[in-house]
């Protein structure tokens, strides 16, 4: 039996060093301690120094769970430790599973600086409720995130992005929905409440949409998706686009949409008021013919009569022009994700011929300058760079 001997002269056993921790950590003095075993005050501190000091006042007011280690285990893995027994006899000793000593440890190399009370007061400090939020306590990382979400980038994009830009810095680090969080709940991450509208919807809980899609037009000489080569539908080759129209107040103003199919490259076409298909396939064929020939392979569109033109738009760009079946928007899924987004710019029920050509171009500037999981956490403006070069 191990025992420790105080300067005068009584011996503990083990068992009584143990339930020295026990009681301490049950919150009494050392002085009454020291009475109700028949020792002295500094036996008591000598237990207490080799268990690793006197555990806080926190540690002692805690309380306890049944599933969580106590002081008293806590020392018997110490001992355990200093006997050089390993973790799985540890584990057999005090009725825990190795696992537990182990990661309480900290592994092989946790061994040597192994304290019962330090560990103890880990434990406390670890456990108190509520948590200080990580943005509240982080200026650095609430500032990149705040810059991020001006910039209208998700929270799951920021949280990817910022592994991507701090690569060696753990303390960077942040989790999707404790953004959510710290914008939702003002005293979790000290952000300013306008922050909240550059999230995607522009709001904390988010509604259904029902389906209200709008009857096919009559288009002459239409090539179906269906006849769309394969290369076009796994993406494998850049240089395949899709294409629709945002509708303003009243169905009176009008933006064209294009995304390229691999990077998610977004262009923006001014239209203000004018819907015709001669308008529209014009202009769009004006931005298309922007890119070179080899990134502009083909268009796919829904069956909207804007595009009626399509024949005098393949002759004039030399982009093969396939049409979606009628109700199916996922067979623009790219397009249809990105006119969501931009809805962040342009909200429904406002008049969309307000925006000039140019602040189109910054908005898909900035669109194109986020992160996206689908490029592993590239932006479209950087894949598209690629394929320029």
């Amino acid at each position: 039996m191990r025992q420790s001997t105080s300067p005068l002269g009584n011996r503990l056993s083990y068992a009584d060093r143990l339930e020295i921790l026990d009681r301490i950590s049950r919150g009494e003095t050392q002085p009454q301690i020291a009475l109700a075993l028949g020792t002295t005050d500094r036996t008591v501190r000598r237990v207490l120094a080799a268990a690793g000091g006197t555990p806080s006042r926190r540690s002692r007011r805690r309380p306890r769970p049944p599933l969580r280690l106590s002081l008293v285990e806590r020392e018997e893995i110490r001992a355990g430790i200093a006997a050089g027994d390993s973790f799985r006899t540890i584990a057999r000793r005090i009725g825990r599973a190795p696992s537990t000593v182990s990661r309480e440890v900290g592994g092989i190399a946790g061994r040597r600086a192994y304290r019962a009370t330090k560990a103890e007061d880990r434990a406390s400090l670890a456990a108190r409720r509520p948590k200080p939020a990580k943005l509240a306590c982080n200026p650095r990382l609430r500032r990149a995130v705040g810059q991020m979400l001006q910039k209208r980038f998700s929270p799951q994009q920021i949280s990817a992005r910022l592994k991507l830009d701090y690569p060696e810095e753990p303390e960077m680090r942040i989790a999707p929905e404790t953004i959510y969080q710290s914008l939702y709940v003002q005293s979790r991450g000290r952000f300013r409440k306008d922050l909240n509208k550059y999230l995607r919807s522009g709001r904390a809980k988010r509604k259904p949409r029902g389906s209200h899609a709008p009857s096919p037009g009559k288009i002459k000489d239409m090539v179906l998706i269906s006849e769309r080569p394969a290369e076009v539908a796994d993406r494998a080759v850049p240089g395949h686009w899709e294409g629709d129209l945002i509708v303003g107040k009243a169905g009176r103003s009008f933006i064209g949409t294009l995304v390229e199919r691999q990077t998610r490259y977004v262009m923006l076409t001014h239209l203000g008021e004018d819907s015709r298909t001669t308008a529209v396939t014009a202009a769009i064929a004006r931005q298309i013919q922007r890119l070179p020939e080899h990134l502009r392979l083909s268009l796919t569109w829904d069956q909207g009569t804007e595009m009626a033109d399509h024949l005098r738009f393949k002759v004039a760009t030399g982009v093969e022009v396939y049409f979606c079946d009628p109700h199916s928007p996922w067979q623009r899924g790219s397009n249809e994700n990105t006119n969501g987004l931009l809805r962040q710019y342009f909200p429904k029920g406002t008049d969309l011929a307000v925006h000039g050509q140019v602040e189109l171009d910054r908005v898909a500037a900035e669109l194109n300058g986020r992160p996206r999981q689908t490029l592993d956490w590239r932006t479209p403006a950087e894949k598209m760079a690629e394929l320029l070069r």
